[in-house]
């Protein structure tokens, strides 16, 4: 946990560097969401401590996607710049929902690549960034269907020291491994191996 707090301080730093001048209304990855509104559920996870997510949860009947799109409304801001603004300003926050911090970690790396692929932004991660992320969703169902995806298929990473699991290869950059496993499909294309045609599938 030492770690990772400056890990996701790091990468929300260079976010926002990397939003100074962005095409706002950008379709993201996520689909149905502008590049804007994912850096607005960003700063809304960076604002929610886990008893106002609870009071979320129960206000919104326990329908998840719900509270999603209300905490988004809520840190969207009156402009493009407003929302930058509000973002910059939970950078160092370490505020979570009830999530490990690596999940925050993660969402903090596959938004930000929700956000950067579309503008044709790309970033140099810090390996061990990515190592740490890809470990957590191999492993993990938490927040986003990943270690589901890749239930028995073989992951190996071409620029770390990540790998994991048994079955047909799937191999490529740590970053297209994370990005898959989250269900990115404009990643599959930076894989290799026989088990990426079954990742497509699913």
């Amino acid at each position: 946990m030492t770690a990772t707090w400056p890990q996701i301080h790091a990468e929300r730093a260079a976010l926002a560097d990397d939003l100074s001048d962005a095409a706002w209304s950008t379709p993201s990855l996520c689909e149905g969401l502008s590049v804007r509104e994912v850096l607005a559920h960003l700063t809304a996870g960076a604002s929610l401590t886990p008893l106002r997510w609870m009071a979320g949860v129960l206000r919104c009947r326990f329908d998840f996607d719900r509270q999603v799109a209300m905490r988004l409304a809520e840190h969207l801001g009156d402009s493009p710049a407003d929302t930058l603004t509000r973002f910059r300003r939970v950078i160092t926050s370490t505020t979570k929902p009830p999530l490990p911090v690596v999940a925050m970690l993660g969402e903090t790396v596959v938004h930000g690549e929700d956000i950067r692929r579309p503008l044709g932004i790309r970033r140099e991660y810090p390996i061990d960034t990515l190592t740490a992320v890809a470990r957590y969703y191999l492993g993990s169902d938490l927040v986003v269907l990943a270690k589901g995806r890749v239930r028995g298929l073989r992951l190996e990473a071409t620029d770390s020291d990540f790998s994991g699991g048994s079955g047909p290869l799937v191999s490529g950059p740590t970053l297209a491994l994370i990005m898959a496993m989250t269900g990115r499909s404009r990643f599959l294309d930076d894989l290799d191996g026989d088990g990426v045609e079954v990742l497509r599938q699913r």
